[in-house]
């Protein structure tokens, strides 16, 4: 290539860059003009801005080369029919993308309205694709987090009416015997006082279930976590059983304790292992079996109480652990508020755990598995 031509050439380039620089700068007008308007448009201005440049480019040289007016206008109409064509190709892909974007709007209003979201059948660009399959997922967990909810709702429902039988009709009795004693009238005082003592008491124990698990759930339990032996644990909690057992005629039996170390908050691990023995002898016959057992397993270690109340029903096993769940519709002081297992769950799951129940001959079995003492703090 000579000097000549290269200084045609770059002549030639200057034209076409003035010419698509002009329709450019157009272009970016009306879009700053239309951004608010729907996507079709902003696409035809943008097709237009692209063939418009290339145009303004061709007949900027097309002049500088002194063409004819013929060859001029055969150059016109080839790039304004081009325009044409693609101004029109680019609203009818807008008229497509709005209408998929219009089907999404429709399934995701009936997602806000709570109701069922429904994948939109009509053709979309990728991008609303996975935008729909994201809503889906979306819906998927608002779904789940709804049946959450209204189960806690349904279960607070129930806890307060069935606290405020158990704290009503243990204060008519001491209302009645507090009238009793101070009229004069009772006929044994001693038998009396006895009997406010005890009820007192088992007021006093649901007062302290509610706010121990209200303390749960507000996440304001403050664990002090030390290195101990499961076996130490579960003998502890076995002797503090001991007593209820033998009034009961159950037999609190060993079925494998390893004395494997975990990290956890003694007192608070207590009141678990003390809530699941009392839970347990409380439904097991006389002369039944109540049969503790702990080891590793793999990096966790398992805590298992086995009872012999016969088992529970299938529907019931997702809510064993329901604050106020009791199991039976009977209100007798023994079944006590219905909070020592929620109680048990809340603390385990603060230590990491995780609790779990199921059907074995003869009655069922809780599980809290725990993770396992560290080696670093197995060490001396």
């Amino acid at each position: 290539m000579n000097e000549q031509a290269a200084r045609e050439l770059l002549v030639i380039a200057l034209h076409a860059a003035v010419g698509a620089a002009a329709a450019g700068a157009a272009g970016a007008l009306v879009l700053l003009a239309v951004r608010r308007r729907p996507v079709a448009v902003s696409l035809a201005v943008l097709t237009a801005v692209t063939v418009g440049a290339m145009l303004a480019g061709t007949l900027s040289v097309a002049r500088s080369m002194f063409l004819s007016r013929h060859d001029l206008a055969v150059v016109t109409t080839v790039g304004a029919v081009a325009a044409l064509a693609a101004t029109v190709t680019a609203l009818l892909l807008g008229r497509w993308v709005s209408t998929g974007h219009r089907a999404l709007e429709r399934a995701a209003r009936t997602l806000g309205e709570g109701g069922g979201f429904a994948l939109p059948s009509v053709p979309m660009p990728a991008e609303l694709a996975s935008l729909a399959r994201q809503l889906t997922v979306t819906h998927d967990q608002l779904t789940r987090s709804r049946e959450r909810e209204q189960a806690l709702e349904s279960s607070r429902r129930e806890l307060v009416a069935w606290i405020s039988h158990d704290l009503r009709s243990p204060l008519a009795g001491l209302r009645a015997m507090a009238e009793a004693l101070e009229d004069g009238i009772a006929e044994d005082p001693d038998r009396y006082h006895q009997q406010i003592r005890s009820e007192v008491e088992r007021l006093s124990d649901m007062v302290g279930d509610l706010f121990a698990l209200s303390r749960i759930q507000a996440g304001s339990l403050a664990l002090t976590p030390a290195r101990m032996s499961v076996y130490d644990l579960i003998s502890d909690a076995i002797a503090g059983a001991d007593p209820l057992a033998r009034e009961r005629g159950v037999l609190l039996a060993d079925r494998g304790v390893e004395p494997v170390p975990v990290e956890v908050d003694g007192r608070e691990m207590s009141r678990v292992l003390a809530n699941l023995l009392v839970n347990a002898i409380r439904r097991t016959p006389a002369d039944g079996t109540v049969a503790v057992a702990a080891g590793r397993r793999g990096d966790s270690v398992v805590l298992s109480v086995t009872d012999g109340c016969g088992g529970i029903p299938a529907k019931d096993l997702p809510r064993v652990f329901d604050p106020g769940w009791r199991g039976e519709d009977a209100r007798t002081p023994p079944a006590g508020a219905g909070l020592g297992l929620a109680i048990v769950r809340g603390i385990v799951e603060a230590h990491r755990g995780t609790t779990g129940v199921r059907n074995v001959p003869g009655g069922c079995r809780f599980e809290v598995t725990l993770p396992a003492a560290r080696p670093d703090l197995a060490r001396h």
